[in-house]
């Protein structure tokens, strides 16, 4: 048995029956980042009538989530309650899998995002890019929902990579699903008490539907792919190399591994590209003395023509944009853990079993690391600034062993976008605040309308 020493956590003060769980309905982000400033970086918050209460440790610190993500995460596991739904909503593949599973997981799939390999698809992204804003010049779009389109580019993006040629069978699919699926997820992870998937109630027999339309056309381009033994005819795309994925120690993938493994990159792999584009164009249409700094590095460093994986480290303030509007707006708000053992944290105990979040959204607002912590400023991100904070004072993509395997293509792939979208247009903000709350991803109640405003 864990031995501890840590005093009791704080409680955040709630109903006296039902605790926090209206205030976690209603706004969830907003709970924590109380709980923050009322009780420290380690607070208790318990929801739901007593015999069937939801109790979860949220821990804020950077130290903290350091502890919990890599320190200690062999002690903080993915067994609550959220990735349960989302393993058997989108499969176990490697956001969700765990132990020996995710290892040989990982291993298979690591060598096709080397930055050697992510970097041959910057082709790929530009083509996209290009597609979008010629849309957008031949509609005459006057105002555009930002978050809205950059959605459509990172998912035809990562679609257009995974399946090579393949794009516009899956993406009709995909943006009809996800959010169908992440709906369901959620009020299911939310539901104290849950009714089992195979019941024929609406709700599950609506998700059953989007289950299989999704599944049909992963494992319809899988059985393609396979059955003709070719790669797409733009070279080796991810699907090509998943199916050819294979060691003496781990094997290969089978159909249904594949499949899932489909499922978490086109989810993963296009939510937090969607949002720091959308939100970092929004952010620079209410900003225009940002704007007009990046647009002048744009134009320096790339003069009209159609940047590329090298151009990255030439454009570091279009990069440090993307990085804050990231911790303003990190794509994964709140990231769950389970306790194995009792053990200390900032300390505070954390009991054995216990259900344990990071908050990205609230470290990334801490007093203690960032000024002023609403205000939209890249320059917290110069390398001066960064070396002075602890390491997971920001951490959009997690952290330690779990860790987002595809960082580096959700970078490549946010500035080559952006780049290309501020070498032909301005933005002016239409929607100056935009709602958001948290569902599997960072989830938007309203659009951020801007206003484009084509450069000469």
């Amino acid at each position: 048995m864990a031995i501890t020493t840590g005093t009791e956590a704080p409680e955040l003060a709630g109903l006296p029956l039902l605790g926090s769980m209206f205030d976690l309905k209603s706004d969830a982000l907003g709970t924590f980042l109380r709980a923050q400033r009322e009780h420290g970086d380690v607070v208790k918050i318990t929801a739901g009538p007593p015999g069937i209460r939801a109790v979860v440790y949220g821990v804020f610190s950077a130290e903290g989530a350091q502890q919990v993500l890599a320190g200690e995460s062999a002690n903080f596991r993915k067994d609550n309650a959220f990735y349960q739904e989302i393993r058997e909503s989108f499969g176990n593949g490697l956001l969700t899998s765990q132990d020996e599973d995710y290892l040989r997981q990982r291993r298979l799939v690591q060598p096709l995002f080397t930055k050697r390999r992510v970097d041959s698809y910057a082709a790929a992204i530009a083509a996209e890019v290009t597609t979008l804003t010629g849309e957008w010049e031949a509609g005459g779009a006057g105002t555009v929902d930002v978050l809205h389109e950059m959605t459509r580019l990172a998912l035809r993006a990562v679609a257009r990579i995974l399946f090579g040629t393949d794009v516009d069978a899956a993406v009709e699919i995909v943006e009809r699903s996800f959010p169908e699926l992440g709906a369901y997820v959620l009020s299911r992870g939310y539901s104290p008490l849950k009714v089992p998937r195979d019941w024929p109630t609406p709700g599950n027999r609506k998700a059953a539907a989007v289950h299989q339309a999704l599944y049909e056309v992963c494992d319809r381009i899988i059985a393609e792919r396979r059955g003709s033994g070719r790669a797409s005819v733009e070279g080796d795309d991810l699907l090509t190399l998943l199916v050819g994925a294979e060691s003496a120690e781990d094997g290969s993938f089978d159909a249904t591994e594949l499949r899932e493994q489909v499922l978490v990159f086109l989810l993963a792999g296009h939510e937090t590209t969607a949002t720091s584009l959308g939100f970092a164009l929004h952010l620079l249409a209410r900003h225009p003395e940002v704007l007009k700094r990046a647009h002048e590095e744009v134009d320096r460093v790339l003069g009209g023509r159609t940047p590329g994986a090298a151009d990255l480290d030439a454009l570091p303030y279009v990069t440090r944009v993307l990085k804050e509007a990231m911790r303003l707006f990190p794509a994964a708000p709140v990231i769950g853990r389970r306790a194995v053992a009792a053990t200390e944290v900032g300390g505070v105990t954390v009991p054995a079993g216990a259900d344990v979040i990071v908050a990205p959204w609230v470290t990334h607002r801490h007093p203690a690391y960032w000024e002023d912590a609403e205000r939209f400023d890249p320059d917290r991100f110069t390398p001066e600034a960064e070396a002075a904070r602890p390491r997971y004072a920001w951490f959009p993509f997690g952290g330690g062993p779990r860790a987002c395997i595809g960082q580096h293509f959700s970078m490549l792939e946010s500035v080559i976008a952006l780049a290309m979208i501020l070498q032909k247009y301005g933005f002016e903000a239409v929607d100056t605040e935009v709602p958001v709350g948290s569902a599997i991803t960072l989830t938007t109640h309203g659009p951020a309308r801007c206003r484009l405003v084509p450069r000469t």
